[in-house]
């Protein structure tokens, strides 16, 4: 099989992913999507010049000096007369600011006697918030392609949003091979581990934006894997284990029983070198995953999330930081190496420590990583304090 670089096997990959339709989203409903369309601002926010302290509002110009208060301006019923010269009106957190008036007094600068207020100097705009000081009618708040969290979902909210046009979210039936698996809380045999791969990718993909529907765990049996495949219903098929040439590795055959037409065979990756990726023969598409726990997260943030990211007309590629490296490191081999490693923060900068244990069936050191730490194939020795690439992984 041939072995492809890693970014180059993205690039296959991503060549056969085209962004979905869109469909309209209550805006409850929206966050974790991504926008198919740009939002723009409805009216001016504020609206109009509004106060950003509890005081008074006040013509600069009379100010120092006793005013008359001649009425009050509160969140959602503003002062609806012109304030003349030697008055004011009290005014209230986010009130509008009434006509006339150019600047806002807090109340603890001010004494009150009845309906006159002693108000102290002021000077134009003090304590006000100008008309549009947040956006402006017909600025486009959020661009299409971004993906909505709830800081954005506020946006949308403050520019009169109440639904949002969204990319529909990709369907992805995840499939997992091999008879030395059992799902909890079934009791495993003497030569079986619990399945803790499948668990952990479906929730992966849930939160890139993804619609996941498992199936349970496949026997080493040609026809069962055939049938699985032939009867998912999704955008893309994602297969974990069973992804290598070895007898009871059956995925790709399967795969070929139904079409499959390879854009990817294999990448020279560490770990991870058995992920393919092709077309089925009804235009499914499907990625074939390494069964080792390590190899199947890794791949899967090298090349699952891009390409659901793809499937929602969202950014795909993985961002990578620099960081001081923490310790020395020997060369690397032919395959690029991603390391689960531990970022650090000190003096402004951020450094990274690969663990010692990388073998690709240790689910324990991925639990404490951080962060990948990039080393390209044939990349030569490395020192501690050396800059370094590294991809921070999403942990709560």
């Amino acid at each position: 099989m041939k072995l492809l670089p890693v970014d180059d096997a993205r690039a296959r990959m991503l060549a056969e992913v085209a962004a979905l339709p869109a469909e309209t989203a209550p805006l409850a409903r929206a966050t974790g999507r991504v926008l198919a369309e740009d939002v723009e601002a409805r009216r001016d926010q504020p609206p109009f010049p509004a106060s950003a302290m509890d005081g008074y509002a006040v013509r600069a110009a009379d100010c120092p000096g006793a005013l008359r208060i001649v009425g009050e301006s509160a969140a959602g019923h503003g002062y609806e007369g012109a304030v003349g010269a030697g008055e004011a009106v009290r005014i209230f957190t986010g009130a509008a600011v009434p006509v006339g008036c150019d600047a806002v007094v807090i109340q603890e600068d001010c004494r009150r006697e009845g309906d006159v207020v002693h108000a102290p100097a002021a000077s134009h705009g003090h304590h006000v918030r100008p008309a549009g000081g947040d956006f402006r009618q017909g600025q486009v708040l959020l661009q299409r392609g971004v993906r909505i969290d709830p800081w954005r979902l506020s946006l949308a909210a403050s520019a009169g949003r109440a639904e949002l046009s969204v990319v529909r979210r990709p369907r992805v039936a995840l499939l997992s091979t091999g008879e030395e698996i059992v799902e909890a809380p079934a009791e495993p045999g003497p030569f079986q581990i619990y399945d803790s791969g499948a668990p952990a990718l479906a929730a992966m993909m849930t939160g890139w934006g993804a619609e996941v529907v498992r199936a349970k765990p496949l026997a080493d049996e040609l026809y069962a894997v055939i049938a699985a495949l032939r009867d998912a219903d999704a955008d893309l098929v994602v297969t974990l284990g069973g992804a290598s040439v070895g007898d009871h590795d059956l995925v790709r055959d399967a795969g070929l029983a139904l079409g499959l037409s390879f854009r990817v065979e294999s990448v020279a990756v560490r770990p991870g070198k058995p992920t393919f990726f092709g077309v089925l023969g009804d235009g499914r598409r499907m990625l074939g995953l390494p069964g080792n726990p390590a190899s199947a997260f890794v791949c899967a943030e090298m090349f699952l999330r891009p390409i659901i990211m793809a499937f929602q007309g969202a950014a795909t590629a993985p961002s990578t930081i620099t960081a001081r490296l923490e310790q020395d490191l020997p060369a690397n081999g032919a395959r690029e190496h991603w390391m689960r490693a531990k970022l650090s923060y000190a003096d402004g900068m951020v450094g990274v420590r690969p663990y010692r244990e990388q073998d690709s069936s240790l689910v324990s050191v991925f639990a404490v990583s951080d962060a990948l730490l990039r080393r390209q194939a044939g990349a030569p020795a490395v020192a501690a304090g050396d800059v370094v690439e590294a991809l921070p992984l999403e942990r709560a």
